[in-house]
């Protein structure tokens, strides 16, 4: 099944600007990495969420790598995670159905009109959010895309049928499996625990549920070599990461900076091999009010 032609990574990325980031109190009943409510002033919190942002963005821009940022809308206090459509390579793209109420609310009309520019919209799930009947794009989905897997932890928003049916109407190999966070409860994203390279990819099997393990662990050592990540790693969002390129050609893995300390000297070691660089920032107030990380933060443009 793999594709020589495809990329696994790209060389633009997709931001939203937050206009009025704080805790979102419609995720976070799913989210177990998000704080319940607000402890500071929320004004005081999108200043902070806008400044993190702002320097992220630009430690992108600074090793190459392109940025297309759009601003948010105050009504959306989670617009901050593009997570609501995927593109592909044959420049087509898809929307997809979101939980929370407010969160449907990001697809803005300026934003798909500004996309459609260079992508065909060739299927919008939102139709399914009338049926409770969520698959939240690229955070439920980690895509191997080179060999055309998809990896997918079960939740509340990465409903199993939806996601079958998906993989089935895109070709996609389909591994599915159920997790259970430090609160016992599934994690709601597939991004918070795994993320997938051109030649490596990252996971933490300690997350996964006994019985799925073994067949897990065959699946992602077919093609890649493997970081084994910690549950303790998670909790720093060390899972959420993503691998892009710059013009040059030259390959770097995007994480947070809380991500990039709870990183050991055999982990970085690993890495040397497949990164020109860790780029990090500090966006702890993102983490903290949104329990999203680096890669909630970035959408791939292909």
């Amino acid at each position: 099944m793999k594709d020589s032609n495809i990329n696994q990574s790209s060389n633009h990325l997709f931001m939203v600007e937050p206009v009025a980031f704080q805790c979102n109190p419609q995720t976070s009943t799913t989210n177990a990495y998000q704080e319940k409510e607000n402890l500071e002033n929320p004004e005081e919190i999108s200043k902070k969420a806008i400044s993190e942002f702002n320097n992220f963005k630009n430690i992108l821009i600074n090793a190459g790598i392109k940025v297309t940022s759009l601003k948010g809308s105050p009504e959306c206090p989670d617009h901050i995670f593009p997570n609501w459509f995927m593109t592909f390579q044959n420049q087509t793209m898809q929307l997809f159905s979101m939980m929370a109420p407010n969160r449907r609310l990001e697809k803005k009309p300026e934003m798909i009109r500004h996309l459609s520019r260079t992508y065909e919209l060739t299927k919008d799930y939102s139709y399914l959010e009338n049926e409770n009947i969520f698959l939240e794009s690229t955070s439920s989905m980690v895509i191997d895309r080179v060999n055309r897997c998809v990896y997918a932890g079960i939740s509340e928003r990465t409903n199993e049928d939806q996601l079958v049916k998906w993989c089935v109407e895109n070709n996609f190999e389909l591994v599915k499996f159920e997790t259970s966070s430090h609160t016992n409860s599934p994690i709601y994203h597939t991004d918070v625990f795994m993320f997938i390279g051109t030649k490596m990819i990252g996971i933490c099997y300690e997350v996964i549920k006994e019985e799925y393990v073994e067949m897990v662990k065959q699946k992602v050592e077919r093609f890649h070599d493997v970081l084994e990540i910690t549950s303790e790693q998670i909790m720093s969002f060390c899972g959420n990461a993503l691998e892009a390129r710059n013009d040059n050609g030259e390959y770097f893995l995007i994480m947070s900076s809380k991500a990039y300390s709870s990183l050991t000297h055999e982990n970085l070691n690993f890495l040397s091999k497949f990164f020109k660089d860790i780029l990090h920032a500090n966006i702890e107030t993102i983490e903290k009010y949104g329990g999203g990380s680096a890669r909630c933060m970035l959408a791939e443009l292909f």
